[in-house]
């Protein structure tokens, strides 16, 4: 991993930008005490070295339906680059996956997966994970309150 150096007002306008991509790039500058050429430039740059990889809109899950937050642990039926590959081309594909991280210790992945209710649920696991033949073994964990969700990084901006 290469990372990048960053100064103050680097790290500033990336903060700014992480609560609301959609400043302007005059609020941006006034905000971070550059004129607007130079936040300009700064920004582009950002963007050409992808420290700022895309810009989107947050959306309100439950408002939306996706009342169903599971935690998922998966295990491998083996455990070979091949078999690695199969899965992570599986989860590639499934909407419903917004997570998925590979572990060291007794599971192999955990996803993180949203479902409209415990039948998308049950649909999911039983008609996408369970019968891939790369996966061994699958347990739930329907998550009953988010105390904390984010994926905004911890910017230094002092």
């Amino acid at each position: 991993m290469n990372s990048v150096h960053l100064d103050q007002f680097d790290r500033k306008l990336l903060a700014l930008l992480q609560e609301d991509g959609r400043l302007t790039n005059s609020e941006l500058a006034e905000q971070v005490n550059l004129s607007p050429s130079q936040c300009s430039r700064r920004r582009q740059r950002l963007e050409e070295m992808s420290v700022i990889r895309r810009y989107r809109a947050e959306l309100d899950r439950e408002r939306l339906g996706f009342g169903f937050v599971t935690i998922i642990s998966v295990t491998l039926a083996t455990h070979n680059p091949d078999n690695a590959h199969r899965f992570k081309t599986l989860v590639s594909r499934l909407p419903q996956v917004q997570e998925a991280h590979a572990l060291t210790g007794e599971m192999d992945y955990f996803l993180k997966v949203v479902t409209l209710d415990l039948k998308g649920l049950s649909e999911f696991v039983n008609e996408e994970l369970l019968p891939h033949d790369s996966v061994q073994n699958v347990k739930t964990a329907i998550v009953l309150e988010t105390l904390k969700e984010s994926s905004n990084l911890p910017i230094d901006i002092t």
